[in-house]
C-alpha cells in the first residue's frame, strides 16, 4: 500500500517555478451557478435568467458568475498550496479572462513564482503563486495571485490538518 498524500505543503517544499496540475477538474452546472447566486446574493439576471440571457447579452446565454469560477479554482489549489497554511495573507490581482458557461469544466493550475522567509518570525515563510483556470478546450478562464504564509517542517514537523488516525485496538 502507498504513502497517503500530504494535505498542503511546507514552506521548505516550495520550489519557485514548480507547476501543481490540480485534480480533478469540476463542471458548473447551473445548479451550482444558481446555488451561488442564491447564497452571495447575487441576482443579476446575466447568470440566473435564461431569457434575459439570450435576449440581452452578448453571449446569449447564462454566464457562470466569476466569484464561482475563483472561488473553485481557489479550492482546488489547497491541497497543493495552502492546505497547510498559516495564512492567507492576500490577493495580489484576479482577473477574469474568458466567461464559463453551464456545463462546462473548470480545471487549474498553479505556479510557483516567489518565496522568502518570515522577516518577523522564524518558523514560517510566505509563498507568491500564481493560479491559472481554463475550460475543457484548454481556454484561459481566470488567473489570480496571492501571497500565502506556511509554516516551516523543521519547526511544525507532525502538523496534519484535522486528521485523526485510527485506533487499531
Amino acid at each position: 500500500m502507498g504513502e497517503a498524500r500530504e494535505f498542503g505543503r511546507y514552506f521548505e517544499e516550495f520550489e519557485i517555478g514548480d507547476v501543481y496540475k490540480h485534480w480533478p477538474g469540476k463542471t458548473i452546472t447551473e445548479y451550482d451557478d444558481h446555488l451561488f447566486c442564491a447564497i452571495t446574493w447575487n441576482h443579476h439576471p446575466l447568470h440566473t435568467n435564461e431569457h434575459y440571457a439570450e435576449t440581452q447579452t452578448h453571449f446569449k446565454k447564462n454566464v457562470v458568475v466569476g466569484n464561482l469560477v475563483y472561488s473553485l479554482a481557489l479550492g482546488m489549489s489547497v491541497p497543493d498550496v495552502s492546505g497547510r497554511a498559516i495564512a492567507n495573507l492576500e490577493v495580489e490581482s484576479l482577473r477574469h479572462t474568458a466567461p464559463m458557461f453551464h456545463g462546462d469544466t473548470l480545471y487549474a493550475e498553479t505556479k510557483v513564482l516567489d518565496k522568502k522567509e518570515s522577516s518577523s518570525k522564524p518558523d514560517r515563510g510566505i509563498v507568491t503563486v500564481e493560479t491559472r483556470g481554463y475550460n475543457q478546450d484548454g481556454v484561459e478562464v481566470l488567473y489570480f495571485r496571492r501571497k500565502v504564509m506556511v509554516p516551516k517542517r523543521s519547526h511544525f514537523p507532525d502538523l496534519q490538518p484535522g486528521r485523526p488516525e485510527p485506533k487499531t485496538e
